[in-house]
């Protein structure tokens, strides 16, 4: 495998996760019979770049698909997070009825809904045609495709650019950053979130580690790829959202706009772990490891002591999680979703059956362990109930912590 966006050969192993079926392939009763199909699940890193990534096991339109099931508004927190974005960049750029705003995977319209509600026009590009239906249904114009620098010809120029979670997501990051020049008007402004490399080292979050994350990203590596394509970078926020994010802010290189005090700040704390060498990303596995005995440890004493577990969350967290470390439904009998595209399916891998919330109340596990721990405080403020029968909460990262 050559690094997808230097080209250099790439020789250096981050991980190793072995093998996992496709994160959100939930599976049905009937294909419960059928054979599922593992892909290798190993990251890389670039000597040259420093770019931690994925070789493309699973092709793109393979895993967002007709029958993709995620969808972005069943979490109140990410709402919020979108709704609050959408306040502060009208007002940050003023942005009106005459602006163009496009969102870059725009799922079920879950952020261009405000945006539509101010009366700023805006366009989704989003492939999969099950979440494009539901912002359409909101009155939201979308074009079922996958943003690309041959797709950008033939959209409207952009005041606003957005893409959350998407740039890890795309295979050739270049003729993505191409299209995001392209659509971009001489004056206008690009925002990039995705879940920061630093954080998924120092906290271990390994988890967050599947086929459909082609690329794992540090400020550092970003600006190599923005800058190559006549992009600058000028500024950048922390963000508290998916363990951790970046939010990035671009701009034609031809702007000159200069570096904020923020992104000089971030380069030093990525600088100051070795992510611009490769000492920076030795030892990772033994973290990982760690994690995944701890785990099995736990459940199986839970077990031993006649002790019932279940999960909340069907996250695509869990597929890898659950994958590495061997578990089934012998030691987590049932996970909880509110989505109801991914109740009555099963988890890919484990098998674990995949409820409504109906069954925590009917089934009073003693232990419920948050798959997606990035929104913990959400769901455990939502679950308060089964403190009733004295059941516990659980997270698995950074390391297993019973919450009592």
């Amino acid at each position: 495998m050559n690094c997808r966006f230097c080209g250099n050969k790439l020789n250096h192993e981050f991980i190793d996760l072995v093998s996992s079926p496709p994160s959100n392939s939930y599976l049905s009763a009937e294909q419960l019979n059928e054979p599922e199909i593992f892909y290798p699940l190993k990251l890389f890193v670039c000597d040259k770049c420093f770019l931690v990534q994925i070789d493309e096991y699973k092709k793109n339109n393979e895993i967002f698909n007709e029958n993709y099931a995620y969808f972005s508004s069943y979490s109140n927190s990410w709402l919020e997070h979108a709704k609050n974005y959408t306040e502060m960049m009208i007002e940050k750029l003023g942005l009106n009825n005459k602006s163009q705003v496009i969102e870059i995977a725009s799922n079920d319209g879950y952020l261009l809904q405000y945006f539509k509600l101010q009366g700023i026009p805006c366009l989704g590009v989003e492939p999969t045609k099950n979440t494009a239906a539901v912002a359409k249904s909101k009155g939201i114009d979308v074009i079922e495709d996958f943003f690309t620098e041959k797709l950008a010809d033939n959209l409207p120029k952009a005041d606003l650019i957005l893409g959350n979670n998407v740039l890890a997501h795309v295979p050739n990051i270049n003729d993505f950053v191409k299209g995001l020049k392209k659509t971009l008007k001489p004056t206008g402004t690009i925002t990039m979130e995705f879940q920061h490399l630093l954080n998924l080292i120092e906290q271990s979050q390994f988890d967050t580690i599947y086929h459909e994350h082609f690329s794992y990203l540090s400020l550092f590596t970003t600006m190599q790829i923005f800058k190559t394509h006549g992009l600058n970078i000028f500024d950048v926020d922390e963000l508290p959202t998916h363990g951790g994010s970046l939010r990035i802010y671009a701009a034609h290189s031809e702007m000159n706009k200069k570096h904020s005090e923020h992104v000089k700040k971030i380069l030093e704390k990525e600088i100051a772990i070795n992510l611009d060498k490769l000492d920076g990303y030795k030892n990772f596995q033994v973290k990982v490891d760690k994690i995944k005995y701890e785990l099995l440890t736990f459940l199986l004493e839970a077990k031993k002591d006649g002790m019932k577990v279940a999960a909340y969350g069907a996250a695509a967290k869990g597929t890898t999680l659950l994958n590495y470390c061997g578990i089934k439904k012998d030691l987590i009998s049932f996970i909880v979703d509110r989505n109801p595209h991914k109740q009555n399916k099963f988890l890919p891998g484990s098998h674990i059956p995949i409820v409504s919330e109906d069954a925590l109340l009917k089934e009073k596990p003693d232990f419920v362990i948050i798959i997606p721990w990035n929104i913990k405080s959400e769901i455990i403020s939502q679950l308060l109930y089964i403190k009733k029968w004295n059941a516990k909460f659980v997270t698995a990262i950074p390391q297993v912590t019973i919450n009592n």
